[in-house]
């Protein structure tokens, strides 16, 4: 299903509630003035209070393991607002809540 590609500034957060910003955004492909994102690159989360029985076992990375299978950047599929990742070392999923509107992909 076509959804709205994700870029820089688009909200992402772990299922905690942390912020998950891009590693390496293309920035030769442009959306709402905003470089694209891929499937290649990790997202980086930031201040995750996950805690297992007193043991802190926060979110640290985003991996995405599903994105465009039409829409590429540099050879690399393009997330999507459908896109999923799951958050190392815990395995938790991530939570897209804002992404561009004008640029949809599949």
């Amino acid at each position: 299903m076509p959804g709205p590609l994700l870029n820089a500034g688009s909200i992402i957060l772990c299922a905690h509630g942390a912020p998950a910003m891009p590693t390496a955004p293309v920035p030769r492909v442009l959306l709402s003035g905003q470089p694209v994102v891929t499937l290649a690159a990790p997202h980086t989360v930031t201040g995750c209070p996950f805690n297992v029985s007193g043991s802190p076992s926060p979110c640290i990375t985003a991996n995405w393991v599903v994105g465009a299978v039409r829409v590429f950047a540099m050879g690399t599929p393009v997330l999507l607002m459908d896109s999923q990742a799951i958050c190392a070392p815990n395995g938790t999923p991530v939570v897209i809540t804002f992404t561009q509107p004008r640029v949809i992909g599949m």
